[in-house]
């Protein structure tokens, strides 16, 4: 059941969350549930590429420009609450005042998930700061002893990891499909809204009809044609087996 859901998704850089969980995002937003994403930041030194090969390129056009596309991008997916903390990228560097941030918003929102990014990127170490970060975000909010005025202490929650982009050498095992079916016209479109990434508009296009494959297979449902992949953190904890 997805109405009445609160879904939390953290994004290293300001498309991340749109290549890698836009359906899913999209999915749960249609159905009912509150979704919340944090983008830590724009991306602007390390996912910008293209970006910086224009002339007169410039930290703060290269910011304006991200930022410009990633809101394009969560208005298609019918996003409305999106935080940018906008911390500099490559490296991203976290700090005690930024635990406690992440710490006060898991309480404040109080998901029945997290989204972010999986325990081991071989070619981006901000996705494994980030995926560290937030695990032990998560952690810190169910604790009575960790005192921050205005807050409560949480239960634990699920956390599901993206799937990485460099998918076998990051020796990523997907734990969870999700068929995004119905909303992957809304990926698709959220995912052309990037300009400074475009080589990676086809590859993620390609990476769900792959993973709807595999759902159809697990699942034996032929209504799957694309699905989303995430591991998980914790295992499923159920009466019976699932």
């Amino acid at each position: 059941m997805i109405a009445g859901k609160k879904l939390l998704v953290v994004s290293a850089h300001a498309a991340d969350y749109v290549w890698r969980s836009g359906g899913t995002i999209a999915k749960y937003i249609q159905g009912g549930a509150e979704v919340c994403v944090v983008v830590l930041t724009f991306g602007v030194r390390g996912e910008s590429n293209d970006l910086w090969k224009q002339a007169g390129a410039t930290a703060d056009k290269v910011k304006s420009i991200r930022k410009e596309e990633t809101l394009a991008a969560a208005d298609i997916l019918q996003l409305k609450d999106i935080e940018f903390w906008d911390y500099d990228d490559y490296p991203l560097v976290i700090d005690r005042m930024m635990e406690e941030r992440m710490v006060k918003k898991i309480r404040d929102f109080a998901p029945d998930y997290i989204i972010t990014h999986d325990k081991y990127d071989v070619l981006n170490p901000d996705h494994n700061a980030v995926c560290d970060f937030v695990f032990r975000c998560s952690v810190i909010s169910n604790s009575n002893g960790v005192c921050i005025e205005g807050t409560r202490t949480t239960k634990q929650m699920q956390i599901f990891g993206f799937e990485p982009h460099q998918t076998e050498l990051s020796h990523y095992v997907p734990g969870q499909f999700v068929d995004i079916t119905d909303v992957y016209d809304k990926k698709v479109a959220a995912m052309k809204c990037f300009k400074a990434q475009s080589h990676l508009i086809e590859y993620y296009t390609q990476r769900a009809f792959m993973r709807g494959n595999h759902a159809r297979r697990l699942s034996g449902c032929q209504n799957y044609k694309y699905a989303e992949s995430f591991s998980r953190v914790f295992p499923v904890v159920a009466s019976e087996l699932l």
